[in-house]
């Protein structure tokens, strides 16, 4: 069972392509790493692979079918702006219950506090608002997470306390992970593969 990029290529304007050709695969159970320089389309690959963009060439399967269209999506993306992924207009319990009700122990785990739920996303600073997206992302039935820098912009405590509750939940549920990220250690320390969107190479890490 896995994630598949098949030839994916994306461009914004006509005849200026940002990436094309491109192979990706991630199993079941498995932390792959994607890395390139700035504008080599790692972030709009994530998108793609979660659903939230169409190639315009190649296609995206999900253990060998299409990505689903309906439903809760069993890729789920954690961008690296929380302040982007949520709806301003909602209350924090509305926004984390809005693809699954998250268990009190998950909660507790992230360093989610109960009053925080009845905050509007403008009251909580980033660190916050980011352990809410990786919840919501967490569902019983995601099968992949893509994170796309996902705690870049955290502490060095917040990042381990976060990496460490969804790697235990991968685990648990053998979700596999892609992790975009600029971070070298990071991915090392994380990633049995590393993909270089820039040239494709794969390098085992």
């Amino acid at each position: 069972m896995q994630l598949e990029a098949l030839n994916v290529g994306f461009g914004y304007r006509k005849n200026s392509w940002t990436f094309r050709h491109t192979d990706l695969s991630i199993r079941r159970g498995e932390i792959v790493g994607l890395v390139g320089p700035s504008g080599a389309g790692k972030t709009t690959l994530g998108r793609i692979l979660a659903g939230y963009e169409q190639p315009l060439e190649g296609m995206v399967k999900l253990n060998n079918s299409p990505l689903p269209r309906t439903g809760y999506h069993p890729v789920q993306l954690v961008f690296q702006h929380p302040e982007k992924a949520v709806n301003p207009k909602w209350r924090m319990k509305e926004i984390l219950h809005e693809g699954w009700n998250p268990d009190h122990e998950l909660l507790e785990r992230l360093g989610i506090e109960q009053d925080w739920l009845r905050r509007w996303p403008n009251e909580l600073s980033g660190g916050e608002l980011q352990r809410f997206c990786v919840a919501r992302a967490l569902g019983p039935l995601t099968q992949f997470l893509i994170a796309d820098e996902m705690t870049t912009m955290l502490d060095s405590i917040t990042q381990a306390q976060i990496w460490e509750v969804v790697l235990d939940i991968a685990k648990k549920r053998n979700m596999g992970i892609l992790v975009i990220s600029h971070e070298a250690p990071l991915l090392n320390r994380l990633c049995s593969r590393i993909i270089d969107i820039s040239s494709n190479v794969i390098s085992e890490g």
